[in-house]
């Protein structure tokens, strides 16, 4: 009997947890705007970087 109990909450809490992953909620729209900021930095650092590198080149010609 409790081992059918106990079986059916974790069903019961699997499912609950996969219907939570449908709604995004604010911790996870923050993350991805977290995220995309720091993708966007780091792509501003490359550019900066071969901008750099260019100026270098053209500095020795």
């Amino acid at each position: 009997m409790l081992r059918k109990l106990g079986l059916a909450l974790l069903i019961a809490m699997l499912g609950a947890g996969l219907a939570a992953c449908e709604e995004e909620g604010p911790a996870e729209q923050a993350g991805e705007n977290i995220d995309e900021s720091v993708e966007e930095m780091g792509e501003g650092v490359e550019e900066m970087g071969e901008n750099l590198e260019q100026a270098a080149e053209d500095a020795q010609n």
